[in-house]
């Protein structure tokens, strides 16, 4: 039998309503459900649409502008610059010492790749652009994949696959399925078509802070892990390699995530409301 670990709790005094009673049965089963607070009210989720609407402005100007040619710096600037006209603050900026404005992730860099002026995009060149935006206390994370000019087949179809990913982890998380659900219908389908999934790092609760429970993994067992309750925000964001799902750090910078085999990676990401039809996209 499961741990009961209870999490769910009514103050006294307050009528249970018919989510209380519907979360309360899963927790009284042993399902590992969130807490009352992880589920955002109407006014917070909104804050954290309009949030979405400038994290998709970044990644829209990013769109238009990323070539061949350009900088990882001039692409930082741009995401500075437009967030700030925006009313907005990058999270990334100084965030537990990080010191750029987005995460730029080339070839066979996972993620949390620091834009600077020496890493200049090159024909063939795939690159994953991280945004999250600060709205009036609200947060909004989103990625996105771009190929420079023309690459080779198979790292086409690595960015294809990892967008396929994200879309097919989005169909599996339904009101009161489980995180678990999202990552088995992940791997699956990575590996049906030659790849791997990064396990090391994961999707997230976001919103009313960066990173927020609960995990969500992109591999795992249907019917594992955390209840998904309408009113959660999270996201999903896959991260396939070409080769070894196995990744290593960066000792220069402790921050540049790196495949072990040095193959291409590729990620996409959006942030999601989980309502009582599915998931809502807030950011694109």
């Amino acid at each position: 039998m499961r741990r009961n670990k209870i999490n769910w709790r009514v103050p006294k005094g307050v009528e249970l309503t018919e989510l209380d009673k519907k979360v309360l049965y899963h927790q009284s089963k042993g399902d590992l459900v969130p807490s009352r607070g992880l589920i955002k009210t109407p006014e917070q989720i909104e804050g954290i649409r309009r949030s979405g609407v400038i994290n998709t402005g970044v990644l829209d100007l990013v769109q238009q502008e990323i070539h061949a040619g350009m900088s990882t710096l001039e692409i930082d600037k741009l995401v500075y610059e437009y967030t700030n006209d925006h009313g907005a603050v990058p999270a990334t900026l100084g965030y537990e010492g990080f010191p750029k404005s987005c995460c730029t992730s080339i070839n066979e860099v996972v993620c949390h790749g620091i834009p600077n002026e020496f890493d200049v995009l090159e024909e063939g060149d795939i690159i994953n652009v991280d945004c999250t935006t600060i709205l009036d206390g609200y947060y909004a994370d989103a990625s996105r994949m771009f190929i420079i000019g023309q690459t080779t087949p198979q790292k086409e179809k690595l960015v294809r696959v990892a967008k396929e990913c994200l879309e097919i982890g989005m169909e599996a998380a339904q009101p009161f399925g489980y995180v678990g659900d999202i990552g088995h219908a992940v791997e699956k389908h990575a590996k049906k078509n030659g790849f791997s999934v990064v396990r090391d790092l994961c999707g997230h609760g976001v919103g009313i802070e960066f990173h927020e429970d609960p995990d969500v993994e992109h591999f795992g067992k249907k019917g594992t892990g955390m209840l998904l309750v309408p009113g959660m925000v999270f996201t999903i964001e896959p991260m396939i390699n070409m080769g070894t799902y196995e990744v290593f750090i960066d000792e220069e910078d402790g921050w540049t995530v790196v495949t072990e085999d040095e193959l291409p990676s590729a990620q996409w990401e959006h942030t999601f409301v989980m309502t009582d039809n599915g998931l809502e996209i807030l950011t694109h």
